[in-house]
């Protein structure tokens, strides 16, 4: 122990500039992924709030489970399909991905495209299975 705390008085600077590093790629990260919710605080925005949960895996992996009443519109077509959830611009959207990583891409898209309160779930559907939360099988309607 005492060896590092030797290292660490010798080269101050080094560790300064390490933390300093690491706190500027976590501040950026958070900026360029949105706000994140978690499972309980996405149920709560779906029973209190009336929000949409925008499911942005691809049909097959939807189809195998689901958030029960979460809409599917896969990322890929997202840029064509986005009128389809217009009339949301103004309620809570919840985004949800397969693992919380590509959500918050999807939710910098839709604040561009007027939707003024967009988080994404982190974890994702892996956070929501864990969690023991239920889920629905099969296709959108």
């Amino acid at each position: 122990m005492q060896q590092y705390i030797a290292f660490a008085q010798e080269n101050w600077v080094l560790i300064t500039l390490w933390f300093t590093a690491l706190a500027v790629l976590v501040m950026s990260e958070n900026r360029k992924s949105g706000q994140s919710v978690t499972t309980s605080e996405a149920t709560r925005l779906m029973n209190h709030d009336d929000a949409l949960v925008l499911d942005i895996r691809e049909q097959k992996e939807y189809a195998e489970g689901h958030i029960p009443g979460a809409f599917n519109l896969p990322m890929s077509a997202l840029e064509k399909r986005v009128s389809e959830i217009d009339k949301y611009k103004e309620k809570p959207v919840v985004v949800v991905c397969r693992m919380g990583s590509t959500a918050g891409a999807v939710g910098k898209t839709l604040k561009k495209s007027g939707f003024s309160n967009v988080v994404r779930m982190a974890g994702g559907m892996m956070e929501w299975n864990s969690a023991g939360l239920p889920t629905k099988k099969g296709k959108s309607a």
